[in-house]
Parts: structure tokens; C-alpha cells; sequence
């Protein structure tokens, strides 16, 4: 059973490109990665704070936070404060396939990926027009970035986080997206989750590591997420209740997600002929 998913209507495209590579017998990595890098090098979809075009830091750089996992125990791979790159997961995979360490940030992640045969551009070229003007107004955003979660018909599933980071953020910040268990988490024995919204509060909650281990213990994905985002609920109170989005895939090829925020998401399993847009109101 073959199946894939990705956060917010934006995802959509790549959701659909997963699902194409997936019926071709691809490899969860493989697919999760090519249409990964169709949102992040594209300039236009920047705006959703993901890579090329995304927004700059506080001293007006863009760095790049990205995560990947398989279900395999051990495999896992994650950048952090990466500049220069358009396709920053494809950094991460290279970090969890030829690197002894499993999480590289800043200089060092820069480095790892001149070795590695990577190409660092100017700044300048990551930066979109309206990234560039925004950082000149400093003006308020949404948060968004995106996630994926696929499911190959040989039974692999892959979990990917890529994003720029909260706007303006102060250099070297980094999110819940690219650490384990928080922005994201897979496990090949019962699934995957991925976490959107406001990072620097969800990473406090492990909720993708939380969601996986609802799986394990029974509950379907829809259950297992919305089991999460009340229990955070109930420990921040509503009036502190932050953005979260979250999103599960179980080993069936089943999809939940629920959330604190409207959340539109993109979901296909095999037998279905399309992807479809989905939305979980809080």
C-alpha cells in the first residue's frame, strides 16, 4: 500500500508528485526528496517560509532548517542554520547516508555540503523580491513550512521537514522542524508524524514522537493526532494555546492530522485517483 501526505494547501503539487513516483515502485526517500525540492527551490512558494525566497534572518540572511527520517531505526539526517542552499533536505539525506553524525548546523552544515559537491550561492539569489521587501518593513507573517510523509509499496515510509525558519528570527535559531521526535518522527513498524505551526512551543511537546506512540498502542492516525494537540491543550490552558498543526501517516497507509488552527492538508493512498486537499478546523 502505497501512500503519501504533505501539510497545507501548497503541498499539494508535491503530494501528487509523490504519488506518481510511488506507483512507479520509487523508493519513499527518493520521491519524498524530488518533490520536496520542487517546493523548496522554487522561489515562489518562499513565501510559505520554505527555502529559495523564503524570509531572512534578523541581519537579513536565509537559513534553512530540514530534516529526514526513515522508518529504519538510526536513519535520520538534519541541517540547521544552512545558508546558501536551495535544496536543503537534500543536504540532510546526505548527512543521514554519508556523515558519522546525524544533525549538522551553521558553518559547519555549509562545509558538509561543499564537500559533498554542493553549490553555495550568494544570498542575494536566494532572496526573492518580496522576501527582500519584507525584510526591509520587518512585517508580521504566518508561519508556515512544509512537511511530507511517504509510503512505498515495499513497506518504507519517509518522513521530511524543510523550512526557512520564522522571519526576521535572530541568526542561529532553530525550530522544532529538524529535530526528532518534535518536528518530526517515522518508525517503520507504525508510521510517521510531521508538526507545523509555531516551532520554538512545539518542540517543548515532542508531539510527533507522542503521536507515533499512540500508533504503536492502537489508535488510528486521526486519533492518535487529535489525542496530541488536546493533550497540549489541556496542559497550556486555551488562552495559551499556540499554532500547531500535525500530521500522521500509519504503515496501512491511513492519514489524520488535527490542529489548534485551520489546517488544510494533502493526502492520496493507492486505489485513490488523486490527491486530495483536506481541511481539520480546530
Amino acid at each position: 500500500m502505497a501512500a503519501a501526505a504533505g501539510t497545507w494547501a501548497f503541498s499539494l503539487p508535491a503530494v501528487e508528485r509523490m504519488r506518481q513516483g510511488l506507483l512507479q515502485g520509487g523508493l519513499a526517500t527518493d520521491c519524498l526528496q524530488e518533490a520536496m525540492a520542487d517546493i523548496e527551490n522554487d522561489g515562489e512558494t518562499g513565501v510559505f517560509v520554505v527555502g529559495r525566497g523564503g524570509y531572512p534572518n534578523k541581519d537579513g540572511i536565509i537559513q534553512c532548517d530540514a530534516a529526514i527520517m526513515e522508518g529504519h531505526p538510526g536513519r535520520f539526517g538534519a541541517v540547521a542554520a544552512l545558508h546558501g542552499i536551495g535544496t536543503p533536505l537534500a543536504v540532510a539525506r546526505k548527512v543521514m547516508e554519508e556523515s558519522p553524525h546525524s544533525f549538522l548546523a551553521g558553518e559547519g552544515a555549509v562545509a558538509f555540503a561543499k564537500d559533498r559537491g554542493f553549490a553555495v550561492e550568494d544570498n542575494r539569489s536566494l532572496m526573492s523580491k518580496q522576501s527582500s521587501e519584507a525584510y526591509q518593513v520587518t512585517s508580521t507573517l504566518d508561519l508556515y513550512f512544509v512537511c511530507l510523509i511517504a509510503l512505498d509499496v515495499y513497506g518504507n515510509i519517509t518522513v521530511g521537514v524543510s523550512t526557512s525558519g520564522a522571519p526576521f528570527k535572530y541568526p542561529g535559531r532553530v525550530g522544532d522542524s529538524p529535530l526528532p521526535g518534535c518536528g518530526l518522527f517515522a518508525d517503520k513498524e507504525v508510521g510517521a508524524a510531521a508538526a507545523t505551526g509555531e516551532g520554538d512551543k512545539i518542540m517543548c511537546f515532542c508531539p510527533c514522537f507522542h503521536a507515533v506512540l499512540l500508533m504503536r498502542q492502537g489508535l488510528s492516525p486521526m486519533d492518535a493526532c487529535q489525542a496530541v494537540v488536546q493533550d497540549i491543550l489541556r496542559r497550556t490552558g486555551k488562552e495559551k494555546m499556540f499554532d500547531l498543526g500535525i500530521i500522521a501517516m500509519n504503515t496501512k497507509g491511513e492519514v489524520g492530522a488535527a490542529s489548534s488552527v485551520a489546517f488544510p492538508y494533502c493526502a492520496w493512498s493507492q486505489g485513490k485517483d488523486s490527491v486530495e486537499q483536506l481541511m481539520r478546523q480546530p
